[in-house]
């Protein structure tokens, strides 16, 4: 994402859909933007993207352009005690289609997913560094928290 992107956030021709099937074009697309995401984690096999694909507690999101696929997100649902909540995870637009609203549109998607699931707060981290995205989230309405957020690495 880019600092053109817009408030209206549609992209002419950008649709937004949810996996449904695991096929080679997913997979491939897959194999193309998670390098693009992160350098230290390697895409996804078919059979962990079946899983998320087909799992109760994640929805995988598309965006296409022009019939192909240029972004992906994955909202995961957990329940507590207290209701349930969501996370947004791994939200990444290929580079040709940044700075378009396709990152907006995927959020915009997500969230209105988790209303319809009853969820009480969508959360999601970002780091610094992704200034872009940064103001993105906080023009769709993310709030920055201040907490100490912690990680164990097994």
């Amino acid at each position: 994402m880019t600092d053109s992107d817009t408030d209206s956030g549609n992209v002419i021709g950008a649709t937004i859909e949810v996996a449904t099937t695991v096929d080679d074009e997913l997979v491939a697309a897959f194999e193309s933007l998670i390098p693009q995401l992160s350098s230290s984690s390697p895409p996804p096999s078919r059979e962990l993207l079946a899983d998320l694909v087909d799992g109760a507690d994640t929805v995988v999101f598309l965006a296409r352009l022009d019939g192909a696929i240029v972004g992906s997100l994955t909202l995961a649902f957990y329940r507590i005690p207290t209701g349930i909540k969501a996370w947004i995870e791994d939200v990444v637009v290929d580079n040709a289609a940044r700075g378009h609203g396709v990152g907006r549109m995927l959020n915009e998607a997500a969230l209105d997913v988790a209303r319809q699931r009853g969820a009480k707060n969508v959360s999601l981290t970002s780091r610094p560094s992704r200034e872009s995205a940064n103001r993105l989230y906080q023009r769709i309405g993310f709030q920055r928290r201040e907490t100490n957020l912690y990680r164990f690495d097994l």
